[in-house]
């Protein structure tokens, strides 16, 4: 599957990179209006989402583009432009969707800005401990609580585990009850390490999704639906029952792998529900020199549902203001209680 991908992004890159070159299918001159024509006309061709985000959000691209043509101004300054350039990619709602100047960064993070956050670093430095109270394999804390419950923090996928390390950490907590993994805050990286990790989860190859590329200009012109798969590792797999723990930063491959980690028997996801962000994002250029990174592949569940806006818990959480003041973490502690033997 990992191979796979690397192939499909390889090809990705290669489509992408020589729609790029052929300047002459965009405005190229460097005026708010050229740039303003430059912006719309490229997500309106390499965009993937047009059709859900429309029937989920009324977005109409079209009708946006009439609406912030009016907005431009042919004396404005570079910095007003590029005000008006984010509020118009900010209608997708989409955290992958960026415009990036030397001097700022256009983006959207409403999939968890206007949620509770549910985490908090200092509690988790009192459940990990102090120097050598957690171990360290490569990107990922753990230890064994007191209750004989392992505790994973998975912070990022971001390629700094192996597969070394990961038959370690396994290997040292296969005496417990259970296992906390805390993907909290996980922005999400790399693809591949996200399904490394997964793969220690189940024993057999196991469906997780299916995935489509665009394939032309039309908003609809995609690639035909390709099954995506787990498959065992080969390494030491986890046989016990696992608690994911999410809120609303779990984004990107790390939704991807909540995502692949629902379709295991003994995989119970709590928390809040994730952020989304399940299109692969590849990056063009205004005239004016500025980034455009947009959502160009299409990543679908086992059911070829979207998860485009977040994957649902199994066991919905919020954090509780008497464990707070406390310092418990009411995520750590309920996963606990699901895990520890009646």
């Amino acid at each position: 599957m990992i191979r796979r991908l690397l192939i499909l992004t390889v090809l990705l890159t290669t489509i992408v990179g020589m729609g790029s070159c052929v300047k002459e299918e965009l405005p190229t001159a460097n005026t708010p209006q050229s740039n303003f024509e430059a912006l719309w006309q490229l997500m309106d061709e390499h965009y993937c989402f047009f059709d859900y985000k429309k029937q989920e959000l009324g977005v109409d691209w079209n009708e946006v583009r009439v609406r912030y043509a009016k907005k431009l101004n042919p004396e404005m300054s570079s910095q007003q432009l590029f005000e008006v350039l984010c509020q118009m990619i900010g209608e997708l709602k989409d955290g992958h969707v960026n415009l990036g100047a030397a001097y700022d960064l256009g983006r959207n993070w409403s999939y968890f800005e206007d949620y509770p956050r549910n985490f908090d670093t200092e509690l988790i430095d009192e459940y990990l401990g102090k120097g050598n109270d957690y171990q360290m394999a490569a990107g990922l804390k753990y230890r064994v609580l007191d209750d004989n419950v392992g505790y994973v923090r998975c912070e990022s996928f971001d390629g700094s585990f192996g597969e070394g390390n990961l038959d370690l950490m396994f290997d040292n907590l296969r005496s417990c009850n259970g296992l906390i993994l805390d993907l909290r805050e996980n922005g999400g990286g790399q693809l591949t390490d996200a399904h490394k990790l997964a793969a220690r989860f189940t024993n057999q190859k196991t469906l997780v999704g299916y995935v489509c590329h665009k394939t032309g200009k039309g908003h609809n012109d995609f690639s035909d639906l390709e099954p995506e798969y787990i498959e065992a590792s080969k390494g030491v797999r986890w046989q016990k029952q696992v608690v994911v723990l999410t809120n609303r930063k779990v984004f990107s491959a790390a939704n991807d792998f909540v995502k692949c980690m629902r379709q295991f028997p003994n995989v119970t996801i709590m928390g809040d529900q994730t952020g989304g962000g399940s299109g692969m994002p590849f990056t063009l250029e205004l005239p004016i020199g500025w980034s455009v990174r947009y959502s160009a592949v299409v990543f679908l569940d086992a059911d070829k549902q979207h998860t485009e806006f977040g994957i649902q818990p199994d066991i919905p959480l919020a954090m509780d203001e008497a464990d707070l003041l406390a310092h418990r973490d009411t995520y750590i502690e309920a996963a606990r209680q699901l895990l520890i033997p009646k």
